[in-house]
């Protein structure tokens, strides 16, 4: 649960700008019900409780030559010491990873990988990934077709 209370105005704002984070203040302001100086202070007192992280460009994979998404679980062999610490490190450093969650099931890490094509998965696969610290099992899943991608999160199903 967030330290911050967001009210109706603050969930607004946060809306609008997952829409589109190059709205000015002004337009945000407009849009949001406010004048410019204290929508401006709410998104600053939001960016400064961490409610918003940061503001991206969203780019098209296949145009950039990414084609290829790739969910790889991986398993480790412990959870402890500094075979774990290696492992994340390893993965932070990896640009391919676009994503990694540590999750319960069957796997223990769930990577969300971004490639040329299966050719370059191979490549990374058999080069980096099954020489991770302290891997003892991967499984590769590949995206065939994309429904849905960075969605806005849910606001309005934040607690009151």
């Amino acid at each position: 649960m967030p330290n911050l209370k967001l009210d109706a105005i603050d969930r607004k704002i946060l809306a609008a700008l997952q829409r589109n984070a190059r709205l000015t203040n002004v337009e945000l302001a407009d849009e949001v019900g406010l004048s410019p100086s204290p929508c401006l202070r709410r998104v600053r007192i939001l960016e400064e409780a961490g409610v918003i992280g940061g503001y991206h460009a969203s780019l098209n994979r296949s145009e950039l030559g990414l084609g290829l998404t790739v969910f790889v679980g991986i398993k480790v062999e412990r959870h402890h010491g500094a075979a774990p610490d290696a492992f994340r490190d390893a993965v932070r450093d990896m640009p391919e990873v676009i994503a990694c969650h540590l999750v319960s099931g069957e796997a223990d890490f769930l990577l969300q990988i971004v490639v040329a094509d299966l050719a370059a998965y191979e490549k990374l696969l058999l080069g980096t990934l099954l020489n991770l610290p302290g891997v003892t099992d991967i499984r590769s899943n590949f995206a065939i077709r994309t429904l849905k991608e960075t969605a806005p999160l849910p606001l309005g199903h934040l607690p009151q």
